[in-house]
């Protein structure tokens, strides 16, 4: 795996670096050999946050840890994405089984080798909702959502007549997600 580190109020020091690549590099096995590791510290007054995204060849699996202790959030973002990794991996075989669509994305995905138990819970959708998707702008949207009460509000753009979602982030502003073709 290659790394880049960035620090955000935080010079990242050598022993920084060689313990989260000793941290995320027990994971060796699950990720392919040139996957890039891309590691943010930051710290905010007492809070120290790691950031550690991973783009594979569909998917991006990301990890956002704050812990009093930088070393402690080292040890839990790996715990984070080992967990995603096993799911993600149990989830593309169960797929490619079943749609050829995914074979090419689990072939470059998972490994022969993988020791990995991958038995984890199968994901259920328990509510399936409908509604009418009716044109607003961004600003109208997020009223909407507050109104509600949700953290996400999906709509019909009435400027590009293209499905959109505002939804809330963890510092209170709002964001908005569109469709790239």
């Amino acid at each position: 795996m290659k790394y880049t580190f960035n620090g955000k109020n935080i010079v990242v020091s050598e022993n920084l670096k060689e313990r989260t690549q000793q941290k995320i590099g027990r994971l060796d096995r699950l990720f392919p050999e040139d996957a890039l590791v891309t590691v943010t510290f930051s710290v905010i007054k007492q809070d120290n946050t790691i950031e550690v995204t991973i783009p594979l060849q569909r998917r991006i699996l990301r990890a956002e840890v704050t812990a009093q202790d930088m070393y402690t959030a080292i040890d839990e973002s790996v715990d984070v994405l080992e967990k995603q990794m096993v799911k993600y991996k149990k989830r593309l075989k169960d797929k490619s089984r079943r749609d050829g669509a995914f074979k090419d994305e689990a072939t470059f995905i998972i490994h022969d080798d993988d020791e990995y138990n991958t038995n984890g819970s199968e994901i259920r959708i328990e509510k399936s909702k409908r509604f009418a998707l009716k044109p607003m702008d961004a600003e109208e949207a997020v009223m909407e959502m507050e109104m509600l009460g949700h953290n996400f509000f999906v709509f019909r753009n009435g400027e590009s007549d293209e499905v959109n979602v505002v939804y809330k982030r963890k510092n209170g502003s709002y964001g908005l997600i569109e469709p790239e073709y």
